[in-house]
Protein backbone atom coordinates (compact mmCIF):
# COMPACT_ATOMS: atom_id res chain seq x y z
CA UNK A 1 0.00 0.00 0.00
CA UNK A 2 0.72 3.57 -0.42
CA UNK A 3 2.28 5.19 2.57
CA UNK A 4 0.55 8.74 1.91
CA UNK A 5 -1.30 9.87 -1.02
CA UNK A 6 -0.93 13.34 -0.42
CA UNK A 7 2.85 13.02 -0.51
CA UNK A 8 2.36 11.33 -4.13
CA UNK A 9 0.04 13.56 -5.07
CA UNK A 10 2.41 16.60 -4.74
CA UNK A 11 5.36 14.58 -6.17
CA UNK A 12 3.24 14.08 -9.19
CA UNK A 13 2.15 17.65 -9.37
CA UNK A 14 6.41 18.67 -9.63
CA UNK A 15 6.04 15.61 -12.77
CA UNK A 16 3.33 17.13 -14.55
CA UNK A 17 4.76 20.94 -14.05
CA UNK A 18 7.93 19.23 -15.98
CA UNK A 19 5.84 17.71 -18.34
CA UNK A 20 4.15 20.71 -19.36
CA UNK A 21 7.43 22.53 -19.50
CA UNK A 22 9.43 19.69 -21.54
CA UNK A 23 5.96 19.09 -24.27
CA UNK A 24 3.79 22.43 -23.59
CA UNK A 25 2.05 21.72 -26.74
CA UNK A 26 0.50 18.03 -25.39
CA UNK A 27 -0.08 19.26 -22.22
CA UNK A 28 -2.12 22.09 -23.40
CA UNK A 29 -4.29 19.84 -25.92
CA UNK A 30 -4.19 17.13 -22.60
CA UNK A 31 -5.57 19.86 -20.36
CA UNK A 32 -8.21 20.80 -23.06
CA UNK A 33 -9.10 17.00 -23.01
CA UNK A 34 -9.74 17.27 -19.24
CA UNK A 35 -11.58 21.00 -19.74
CA UNK A 36 -14.54 18.66 -22.39
CA UNK A 37 -14.68 15.70 -20.22
CA UNK A 38 -15.72 17.99 -17.46
CA UNK A 39 -18.10 19.98 -19.26
CA UNK A 40 -21.41 19.48 -19.85
CA UNK A 41 -24.12 19.21 -17.75
CA UNK A 42 -25.59 15.54 -18.11
CA UNK A 43 -23.24 14.77 -15.40
CA UNK A 44 -22.58 16.37 -11.97
CA UNK A 45 -18.85 16.96 -11.33
CA UNK A 46 -18.89 14.45 -8.25
CA UNK A 47 -20.27 11.76 -10.84
CA UNK A 48 -17.61 12.48 -13.60
CA UNK A 49 -15.33 12.18 -10.58
CA UNK A 50 -16.72 8.91 -9.56
CA UNK A 51 -16.23 7.57 -13.17
CA UNK A 52 -12.26 8.90 -13.33
CA UNK A 53 -11.85 6.55 -10.58
CA UNK A 54 -13.36 3.31 -11.49
CA UNK A 55 -11.46 4.03 -14.60
CA UNK A 56 -8.14 5.13 -12.71
CA UNK A 57 -8.45 1.15 -10.73
CA UNK A 58 -9.42 -0.42 -13.97
CA UNK A 59 -6.21 0.48 -15.76
CA UNK A 60 -4.03 0.34 -12.57
CA UNK A 61 -2.88 4.24 -12.58
CA UNK A 62 -1.96 4.69 -9.16
CA UNK A 63 -1.08 8.58 -9.43
CA UNK A 64 -4.70 8.81 -10.93
CA UNK A 65 -6.62 7.00 -8.81
CA UNK A 66 -4.80 9.60 -6.11
CA UNK A 67 -6.04 12.60 -7.97
CA UNK A 68 -9.64 11.21 -8.23
CA UNK A 69 -9.95 9.87 -5.10
CA UNK A 70 -9.39 13.38 -3.86
CA UNK A 71 -11.32 15.37 -6.44
CA UNK A 72 -14.18 12.83 -5.30
CA UNK A 73 -13.59 13.84 -1.67
CA UNK A 74 -13.51 17.56 -2.81
CA UNK A 75 -16.83 17.34 -4.49
CA UNK A 76 -18.52 15.92 -1.52
CA UNK A 77 -18.37 11.68 -2.18
CA UNK A 78 -19.35 9.74 0.70
CA UNK A 79 -17.38 6.61 1.64
CA UNK A 80 -20.27 4.42 0.47
CA UNK A 81 -19.88 6.12 -3.05
CA UNK A 82 -16.38 5.23 -3.42
CA UNK A 83 -16.97 1.61 -2.36
CA UNK A 84 -19.56 1.21 -4.47
CA UNK A 85 -17.71 2.82 -7.30
CA UNK A 86 -14.62 1.00 -6.53
CA UNK A 87 -17.31 -2.42 -6.53
CA UNK A 88 -18.04 -1.42 -10.11
CA UNK A 89 -14.26 -1.60 -10.73
CA UNK A 90 -12.99 -4.72 -9.49
CA UNK A 91 -16.44 -6.32 -11.71
CA UNK A 92 -14.75 -4.95 -14.21
CA UNK A 93 -10.94 -5.42 -13.73
CA UNK A 94 -11.57 -8.77 -12.05
CA UNK A 95 -8.33 -9.28 -9.38
CA UNK A 96 -6.04 -6.58 -10.63
CA UNK A 97 -8.70 -4.14 -10.08
CA UNK A 98 -9.36 -4.99 -6.28
CA UNK A 99 -6.28 -4.29 -5.22
CA UNK A 100 -6.25 -1.46 -6.75
CA UNK A 101 -9.66 -0.44 -5.47
CA UNK A 102 -7.67 -1.44 -1.95
CA UNK A 103 -5.30 1.03 -2.55
CA UNK A 104 -8.26 3.63 -3.90
CA UNK A 105 -10.33 3.51 -0.83
CA UNK A 106 -6.79 4.46 0.98
CA UNK A 107 -6.28 7.43 -1.28
CA UNK A 108 -9.83 8.46 -0.53
CA UNK A 109 -9.31 8.16 3.27
CA UNK A 110 -6.47 9.80 3.68
CA UNK A 111 -6.91 12.81 1.42
CA UNK A 112 -10.64 13.33 2.37
CA UNK A 113 -9.57 13.94 5.93
CA UNK A 114 -7.46 17.09 4.48
CA UNK A 115 -10.30 18.93 2.89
Amino acid sequence: MIENWITLIDAMDKGVRDMREAAPDVMKAFSGIAKAAHGGTALDYKTKELIALAIAVATRCTPCIAYHARDAARAGATRAEIAETLGMAVYMGAGPSAMYAAEALEAFDQTSSKN
